[in-house]
């Protein structure tokens, strides 16, 4: 069993369609998006529409939840004020310029997913099993807690923006990264394939993307700089 894992896509249409074509080269039997279609960049319906087209199997996102109910803030957790500032800016243009139907879409989105495949239990989630919008962080002490409390095989999320895997014991964590808004000082988008077969792999994929003309977009509606010079360094 091949499963494809993309995650925080984030209205960038042209990395999404460049990861799925992707996709269909490597013999995958899954694809499991882990949330976040929406925010930051320009193409909120065409990221969902073809998100529903494909019919995938998705998880919500704090940004699809922010998004779908029109909420004040993204659960984005950032320290800095001018970073909240720049996120509440990204976050209203996406409710103005998301139709309403693709917000329903996104309220209707699942919190986790769990599969089994070659006796191991998978659970998906976008933060983590306890919250949302919580980062799990390679080493970090939330990761540590989080995979020993569950009581699943592998847990499989994204949320951080850098894709990772690390084993727990007896226990796997996988971390999807981002095809869309990638921070791990590269700009080609990212996503995972796991080979669930007697012995786990997994392999952390990178497409190139015309990432150029994503930051256009967003500099033509207006978007924060720091947002554009992300997409085009990989850089937060």
């Amino acid at each position: 069993m091949r499963i494809a894992v993309i995650s925080d896509i984030h209205s960038n249409i042209y990395a999404l369609e460049k990861v799925l074509e992707d996709i269909e080269k490597r013999n995958v039997d899954l694809t499991v998006c882990l949330g976040d279609l929406v925010g930051y960049g320009t193409h909120p319906n065409e990221v969902i529409e073809l998100i529903r087209k494909k019919n995938i199997l998705t998880i919500m996102g704090n940004y699809d939840d922010a998004v779908g109910f029109e909420r004040m803030v993204c659960g984005c957790d950032y320290p800095d004020p001018k970073d909240a500032e720049n996120a509440a800016i990204s976050l209203n243009w996406t409710i103005e310029n998301t139709k309403e139907e693709n917000k329903r879409f996104l309220r209707a989105l699942p919190k986790e997913a769990v599969l089994t495949f070659e006796d191991r239990t998978f659970i998906f989630v976008h933060g983590s099993p306890r919250k949302i919008n919580e980062y799990l962080k390679e080493n970090s002490k939330e990761a540590e807690e989080v995979m020993g409390e569950i009581s699943h095989d592998i847990l499989v999320c994204g949320h951080t923006h850098v894709p990772y895997f690390k084993r727990y014991y007896n226990k796997m964590l996988i971390n999807s990264g981002s095809v869309g808004k990638p921070k791990n000082g590269r700009p080609d988008a990212n996503y995972i394939i796991i080979d669930a077969d007697d012995e786990l792999k997994v392999e952390i994929m990178y497409v190139p993307y015309d990432y150029e003309r994503a930051a256009q977009d967003m500099e033509e509606a207006g978007m924060p700089e720091s947002f554009i010079k992300n997409i085009r360094t990989g850089k937060v």
